[in-house]
């Protein structure tokens, strides 16, 4: 099954954050296939050995597809930048439909081997981010009708947390926004979902903290179908949800999941019932 040319976002505007590179770039590029106007919002402005892509080749992209887009800078760290990021959407495309929080950091490491930057870095970028871009847009969203926001974090379990207690702290309360948030907005056609993988996704995470190969991966194409269902599902069907990817996508009527490998000879292993993936922690970086 295959809508990624049905333009079922024409006239939306979709505003999605480290989309300069990995599951934000494809993102972008999808639900712009299906005719949003997209923000590109990141700090990258510039491609770097480690960290390729930025806001503008993506836009570029965008552009040579035949969609619009406008690139925006931002550290998601500054409210200031945030609310800056959404004045400039508003001003470039007059309204706001979509919000995806994509930034993210990441420290796998035991709580003794967790700096405390580290620990205020990953809170900073995931959940308090997530919290400021989702207050900032939805005035917008209520006077354009409705819209729907996505944050990329996953289901809340309590097993196997040890390694990743930092982490998994600021990602789990991007999934309280997620169903908090939900009761909040319930009648106003505002739907907001949590998202995320059963299995590992080739990333800029994944390659530079050397958790996994291609072998476990799977593209992150796999998350931008599963983005673009969640926002072409009325607001009042779906939300207040910790969603993973395979999952909704099968229950949409999906059954090919090869097209998602990175090896085309092996199906990454399922690694995540309900929770984060169990696979053993990076290397101190």
């Amino acid at each position: 099954m295959d809508d990624s040319k049905s333009q079922r976002l024409e006239g939306k505007v979709a505003i999605i954050t480290g989309a300069s590179r990995g599951i934000g770039r494809c993102m972008a590029l999808r639900l712009a296939d299906e005719g949003a106007k997209i923000v590109v919002v990141a700090k990258s402005t510039q491609p770097r050995p480690n960290l390729p892509g930025s806001i503008h080749t993506v836009v570029a992209e965008i552009e040579a597809r035949g969609g619009e887009a406008l690139a925006v800078q931002a550290d998601v760290r500054h409210v200031e930048q945030i609310q800056s990021m959404v004045a400039k959407a508003v001003e470039r495309f007059g309204r706001i439909d979509i919000l995806v929080n994509n930034a993210g950091a990441l420290w796998w490491m035991d709580v003794a081997e967790t700096p405390i930057g580290r620990f205020d870095l990953m809170h900073q970028v995931n959940v308090r981010a997530s919290f400021i871009a989702s207050q900032a847009v939805l005035p917008h969203m209520a006077k354009a009708g409705g819209g729907h926001i996505i944050v990329c974090s996953p289901p809340i379990v309590l097993d196997g947390m040890g390694g990743k207690v930092g982490y998994l702290i600021s990602k789990y309360g991007m999934t309280m926004l997620a169903h908090g948030l939900a009761d909040e907005v319930r009648g106003k056609n505002i739907a907001i979902n949590a998202l995320w993988p059963v299995t590992l996704v080739e990333s800029q995470a994944t390659i530079n903290f050397k958790i996994g190969g291609p072998k476990t991966w799977r593209k992150a194409d796999i998350l931008a179908d599963a983005a673009a269902e969640i926002v072409t599902t009325p607001p009042a069907e779906l939300s207040g949800e910790a969603i993973l990817d395979e999952d909704l996508l099968r229950s949409r009527g999906w059954d090919d999941f090869t097209r998602y490998r990175c090896d085309p000879d092996h199906e990454p292993p399922r690694l995540v019932a309900t929770g984060v993936p169990k696979v053993s922690r990076p290397p101190s970086a």
